[in-house]
């Protein structure tokens, strides 16, 4: 389990194809301080094990699912990635309740700077989008942020869907995360709030 509080951004050093998976080597001097084989480390918002650890450099195998469901398998060497360590069970939750397994992609649409925030637009996809609520939390390449707005447009976006939502970027966030640089067109990882589809699990059973 995560927070969604990215504790650094890494740096893809490099990326070997497999016949139905992939192996990412990645550098990370804060989380690879106190990691080991079999530790899970969020990359992007996708919780994945860790296979070997040399310095400050980690490897970590990411299977064909993932790859198809997540922006992992367009990262090369040099791709800048939100990185944090699974939660320790005596640490505050300083986010919200994060598995690191993601629901979707969106894609930026549009970034809309302010004096002290920066306002960026996500598309949501149709299979998420009813789990999705102003005010509520969700995760966007492994960052926890409250959604500041919804709606849907008249015409789909690049990508087919229709419904966006915002969020609201703080000074901090935009520094110490890859959302600080995502340009319009960038594809996000989304997941959103477990909750949510507990809730709706109860309530179809019920």
């Amino acid at each position: 389990m995560f927070t969604g509080i990215v504790e650094e951004l890494g740096e893809i050093v490099a990326c070997e194809q497999l016949t139905d998976a992939a192996r990412l080597t990645i550098r990370g001097k804060l989380v690879t301080s106190d990691a080991g084989h079999g530790d899970s480390i969020a990359v992007n918002g996708v919780c994945l094990t860790v296979v070997d650890v040399v310095d400050d450099v980690f490897t970590v195998d990411v299977m064909g699912e993932t790859l198809s469901r997540s922006s992992i398998g367009g990262l090369g060497p040099g791709a800048q990635v939100n990185l944090e360590r699974a939660a320790a069970v005596n640490s505050r939750l300083g986010g919200h309740i994060v598995q690191g397994h993601v629901d979707g992609t969106g894609t930026i649409l549009t970034r809309t700077p302010a004096e002290n925030w920066e306002v960026v637009r996500i598309s949501l996809p149709d299979a998420i989008a009813k789990y999705v609520v102003e005010k509520g939390s969700i995760t966007v390449n492994g960052i926890s942020l409250t959604v500041s707005g919804l709606g849907r447009a008249e015409t789909p976006a690049a990508d087919g869907t229709r419904d966006w939502f915002e969020v609201s970027l703080i000074p901090t966030t935009l520094s110490l995360t890859d959302l600080g640089t995502a340009a319009a067109g960038t594809v996000m990882n989304l997941e959103v709030d477990v909750i949510a589809k507990y809730v709706e699990r109860l309530h179809q059973r019920g």
